[in-house]
């Protein structure tokens, strides 16, 4: 931070008060919130990613317990979650893995149905006014880094809140992006139905992008490049999904609300009874900068558990880099049950910081 902050603490603290930005304060000024010190210890071997967490790692790292606030769908009327992260390194990639309540395993995001006369609809939220389901959504986690403390409040009192704006135009829940120009965020979007099927978190980053309607519908989110894969609309033609997976199975009676791109084959109607759902989305990984984050992610007992792993130096522009193992490096969590948007948040700022 430069010696302009003081100023400019001024100006950002105006503009938050007028627009209501801030996810968890529509009224008033912000809450601020100590940060929390998390530790990653050094491990000699690497834990596999697989979501059970049984590794000789984990049994030895310091355990964070956390509440997170504010989510839709989640167990009881706040939207509350709780959960554990424990982090751990070696001498080139960085491993978390996190711990959280869903009383849901979500994946039915948005499949088409088969309906009377052979009809095929997309299930849409009645709800949704614009990029805001709850209903036929998939679960998400998120993890954003304060890239070279370069957002101003988010390491020393509302971590990723900081580029929460709400009240805004346009969008039914609200936008995501920095102050300044400048000020970064790297977003680690953990997505099941797109991502974590193919052991992959989403590799996305925050900039200052206000929302547009046509020229910047994601407001400051934005992706990283890639030379490759990703995830693709499996479109209606003529009136019928246009592929299905080879195994031929509706995705509510054994078959899956995915499609990897190694498995499609041209649609078959024939096989599909009136009620069959058939997944909506293609997937495929990543190659290039956004495929940068490899996760193993499993529910169990109204638990998800996540193991992620990145290497600790990208050289990436919107990546966080732990170039430096003498620092702390800010972050914060966020989860969603079955919403695309409307996730509960840590509200503490996480400081990371390594064990050497």
């Amino acid at each position: 931070m430069n010696a302009n902050r003081t100023t400019l603490a001024l100006a950002v603290a105006a503009a938050v008060a007028s627009a209501g930005a801030f996810a968890q304060e529509k009224k008033g000024k912000p809450k601020a919130f100590k940060p929390v010190p998390v530790t990653a210890v050094k491990a000699t071997t690497a834990p596999k990613l697989d979501g059970v967490a049984d590794d000789a790692v984990w049994k030895s790292s310091p355990v964070l317990k956390f509440n997170a606030v504010k989510g839709a769908n989640f167990k009881g009327n706040k939207g509350d979650t709780s959960g554990t992260l424990r982090v751990a390194y070696t001498a080139d990639t960085l491993y978390m893995v996190v711990t959280y309540d869903d009383p849901t395993y979500s994946v039915r995001r948005s499949p088409y149905v088969k309906k009377a006369a052979g009809k095929w609809e997309k299930l849409v939220d009645p709800e949704d006014k614009g990029g805001d389901n709850t209903k036929y959504y998939e679960d998400k986690m998120a993890v954003i880094w304060n890239v070279n403390d370069s957002i101003f409040g988010f390491s020393d009192r509302f971590s990723c809140t900081a580029a929460c704006h709400t009240g805004e135009p346009g969008k039914p829940y609200g936008n995501k992006y920095t102050e300044e120009e400048g000020e970064i965020g790297d977003m680690w979007h953990l997505k099941y139905v797109r991502g974590a099927v193919i052991g992959q978190m989403d590799d996305q980053y925050l900039d200052h992008t206000r929302f547009h309607p046509e020229k910047a519908k994601g407001a400051g989110r934005k992706s990283d490049p890639s030379t490759g894969g990703g995830y693709a609309d499996n479109k209606l033609v003529g009136g019928k999904p246009e592929f299905m997976n080879k195994d031929a199975k509706a995705a509510n009676k054994g078959g899956t609300y995915w499609i990897k791109a190694e498995d499609k084959v041209a649609f078959d109607d024939s096989k599909f009874k009136v009620g069959d759902e058939v997944a909506s989305i293609v997937v495929a990984p990543y190659t290039g900068d956004r495929g940068d984050i490899s996760v193993g992610a499993k529910w169990e007992k109204g638990v998800w558990t996540v193991e992620i792993a990145r290497k600790l130096v990208t050289g990436s522009k919107v990546d966080v880099n732990f170039d430096d193992l003498g620092k702390g490096y800010a972050f914060g969590l966020g989860f969603f049950d079955n919403a695309q948007v409307r996730h509960a948040y840590v509200q503490e700022p996480l400081i990371l910081q390594f064990q050497k």
